[in-house]
């Protein structure tokens, strides 16, 4: 018994004569998931004049600084995403409002601060069914617009959205690298999945598709 005594590891214990074999479970600490949801206040949707939306959250700002409503309204947030587009035949990426005319605020669910946020300059109203008492946004909603952050992972990129593009079927194009450089055609297919655009070339006569990246031809 005493060989089998100082031989025993931490996963077994001796039971008489029998050694038992001990399941040890050690806990995992699930992350710790942010949603912007739980934060203080409530969250609203404000909707402003068209391309108003930097002109309100300065004013926004400086009515919360002027008036001390730091603890009232907590946070302005402008939906953006990245988008690519296609522009003089060259592809850049861009940031975009997710929702033109737009703004998310996180603010305290008071007539009076709802009134104070729909007398700023440049703002049209809430979205809701009563202007006095505007409709708060789910946790579902707010979690699709604002990511919701996990503890140790990279916070996802906004969804992008498919690249916009300068080309309809049909147009009339100028290749520009590649061996058809300086061949001219007509637009027959636009793959946005792909990136890519099937221009009909007449070569020796006779139309033939060509299939060339969106930065490989131009519109005439």
């Amino acid at each position: 018994m005493s060989d089998i005594e100082t031989n025993v590891s931490e996963e077994q214990h001796v039971d008489g004569d029998e050694i038992l074999d001990v399941t040890i479970i050690e806990d995992v600490e699930e992350p710790v998931v942010e949603s912007a949801f739980d934060r203080a206040g409530r969250w609203y949707i404000v909707h402003t004049f068209a391309g108003h939306e930097q002109k309100v959250i300065g004013a926004l700002n400086n009515i919360i600084k002027s008036r001390e409503l730091s603890d009232s309204i907590y946070e302005i947030y402008l939906p953006e995403e990245d988008v690519t587009e296609f522009k003089s035949g060259k592809k850049v990426t861009v940031s975009k409002r997710m929702f033109p005319s737009y703004l998310l605020i996180r603010c305290e669910p008071d007539p009076e601060i709802f009134y104070v946020i729909g007398s700023t300059p440049g703002v049209t109203g809430f979205v809701g069914a009563e202007k006095t008492r505007p409709t708060a946004l789910t946790r579902r909603e707010v979690d699709n617009i604002i990511r919701p952050h996990v503890e140790g992972v990279e916070q996802p990129v906004a969804k992008r959205r498919m690249p916009t593009h300068e080309f309809e079927v049909n147009d009339t194009v100028q290749i520009k690298t590649g061996p058809f450089a300086t061949f001219s055609g007509h637009v027959a297919e636009i793959n946005e999945d792909q990136l890519k655009v099937k221009v009909l070339v007449d070569i020796f006569g006779r139309e033939t598709p060509v299939e060339l990246d969106f930065t490989q031809v131009t519109k005439l």
